[in-house]
């Protein structure tokens, strides 16, 4: 498989391999400038994280672009408060910039926290602020005095670095409130599920097989989040990170503070849940609870095999390529999509790390590129060049599918569609079969030229259920 020509890479050419040809993908380096990255800036990062905390205040202190493009961006759920779905912003304006925010920010905490009484309330410096120099710790102290709840400052300031260094804000503004908490009543089979954010209700999905276990949730960080569970976290035997790219930092700060041990683990695909589950119950070491988990994952894909079986047979050797933004994704969609029978083509990921490139060659056929931090331009001539059938990826990579009349699948977080568990697995493969055999392809010039394309056959793969 060739990659593209180097005037097209150019420094970014150490940054993508093809899986058989010996090199490595060089990894978290700085978006080259110019290169019109997928990658979004810090505070975007920082927002992303938080933002599901549903009794909390979240307030972005810059210009009204900030908020508004990171109004809702997750399609995360609450089952009770909804006060992070309102985007408060104190509007930066050329005013500010001269005399400073710092009023106008504490003006907009006295309104607001008088007004919604939240638990607690986040507030996130961005570029603007950063570069007039707002004091937004001394705000939010002068704040948490008044009020008497956290007042906690996000420093995310978006030239700080990538979304990268925006996950690293969040996880120091969560560690503020872990800790504070009383952790009575908590029992010595308890986790906390870290790195999921309940996107079309899939932290609900999670729990239940775990109550179904016998395993209590103290905390979900953050995805239908509660400031009282999450200042009481510590109090957990055991964090369960699935997001590692988001919450890894937080994982370690807890084991090193409290002495809890983490695992990560991904509850997309069936082979990866079932894993999930079973490395739980194994950490827990008690018999009953490991045979309730079989039962657990006996009955859920019971369920959903007959119809993935179906579904395999107008998939079987499809072509698919995907791009996202953390790399247990990547992992879990290369072995969700094998189980359907299709062939990865192209595989990258935004915060990719050493390790998970490594073991994403060994989870890809040979000829498989693979690239870390990528842009449209190349994406279009990958997906172009390998003839795929479908894109899997999120809102900014879209475009590049349906101009090029590509199927499209969305799994990141602006999505509607619960894809976590053993029903969520059920659920992406009839999105993708839906939109792979959507007769509309048939009308693309460039699918019609190649109607004929012989299906490459690709052998059945057994999924492990047993512990």
């Amino acid at each position: 498989m060739s990659l593209a020509p180097d005037s097209m890479l150019g420094a970014r050419l150490p940054q993508v391999a093809v899986v058989g040809d010996g090199t490595v993908v060089a990894c978290d380096r700085p978006s080259v400038a110019g290169s019109v990255t997928q990658r979004a800036c810090t505070f975007c990062g920082s927002r992303v994280v938080l933002y599901p905390i549903g009794d909390a205040l979240h307030l972005v202190h810059g210009p009204v672009g900030c908020a508004a493009y990171t109004w809702d961006i997750r399609g995360a759920l609450s089952s009770g408060p909804s006060l992070h779905r309102l985007s408060f912003n104190t509007d930066i304006r050329e005013n500010e910039v001269i005399f400073g925010g710092e009023k106008k920010l504490l003006r907009a905490l006295r309104e607001l926290i008088t007004q919604h009484q939240p638990k607690a309330a986040f507030v996130y410096a961005t570029c603007l602020t950063g570069v007039i120099g707002d004091d937004v710790e001394a705000v939010c102290r002068t704040a948490t005095a008044e009020f008497g709840i956290p007042v906690i400052p996000v420093q995310s300031e978006g030239f700080r670095g990538t979304k990268k260094q925006g996950y690293s804000a969040a996880c120091a503004a969560l560690a503020q409130l872990i800790g504070t908490g009383d952790t009575t009543g908590i029992g010595k089979v308890s986790v906390n599920i870290l790195g999921d954010f309940n996107i079309a209700g899939e932290i609900w999905t999670i729990k239940s097989y775990l109550e179904r276990m016998g395993v209590e949730v103290v905390a979900t960080m953050t995805g239908d989040g509660r400031v009282d569970a999450i200042r009481r976290s510590h109090g957990a035997t055991l964090n369960v990170v699935q997001c590692a790219g988001s919450m890894t930092a937080l994982a370690k700060m807890m084991q090193e503070k409290y002495g809890i041990p983490y695992i990560q683990v991904s509850f997309f695909g069936l082979e990866d849940c079932a894993d999930a589950l079973y490395q739980i119950a194994r950490h827990f070491a008690d018999p009953a609870l490991l045979a309730r988990t079989r039962q657990v994952v006996r009955e859920e894909t019971a369920a959903v095999l007959p119809e993935l079986a179906r579904l395999r047979t107008d998939l079987n050797g499809k072509v698919a390529a995907l791009y996202v933004g953390g790399a247990f994704k990547a992992f879990s969609l290369v072995k969700a999509l094998r189980q359907l029978g299709m062939r990865v083509a192209m595989a990258g990921t935004q915060t990719g790390a050493q390790q998970d490139y490594e073991h994403l060659k060994g989870l890809c056929d040979a000829g498989t590129i693979l690239a870390d931090d990528t842009n449209p331009l190349e994406l279009a001539g990958w997906l172009a060049s390998c003839d795929v059938d479908l894109f899997i990826g999120g809102v900014k990579e879209r475009p590049v599918a349906y101009k090029l009349g590509i199927g499209f699948c969305d799994h990141n977080h602006e999505r509607k569609i619960g894809l976590a568990g053993f029903a969520g697995m059920a659920a992406f493969a009839r999105e993708v079969h839906a939109t792979v055999m959507s007769p509309v392809w048939k009308l693309v010039p460039r699918r019609a030229r190649h109607a004929a394309r012989a299906e490459l056959p690709v052998a059945p793969v057994a999924i492990e259920v047993a512990p």
